[in-house]
């Protein structure tokens, strides 16, 4: 007998502020953004798609079509929303061996 299969969502487990904050220094981790864009998705989906259009000015429709698969969402966008989230896009320096910089 074939055992069932069901949908994950994972929004569903971004039940706090910690599980989002972990959940997005993970997108940004990989580098991807696509991916990233994909998860700043989810994490709003978790929050409620339509408070984040209230907050950010932006209609749902809008929201939903920047962050899908096929989307590809300004750096004005992505900021309203992560601003929206209460996420902060910070910057770091890559690691360089300073005895092999030119």
């Amino acid at each position: 007998m074939a055992e069932a299969l069901y949908s994950y969502d994972p929004a569903v487990a971004l039940d706090s502020q910690e599980a989002i904050e972990v959940f997005m220094a993970d997108a940004f981790e990989t580098g991807d953004t696509t991916y990233i864009a994909r998860a700043l998705g989810v994490v709003a989906r978790a929050k409620g798609m339509k408070q984040i259009a209230e907050e950010t000015g932006l209609s749902r429709e809008q929201l939903y079509r920047s962050f899908s698969e096929q989307g590809n969402p300004t750096l004005k966008t992505t900021l309203a929303v992560m601003q929206a989230l209460g996420l902060d896009m910070t910057t770091k320096l890559h690691h360089v061996d300073l005895g092999t910089a030119k």
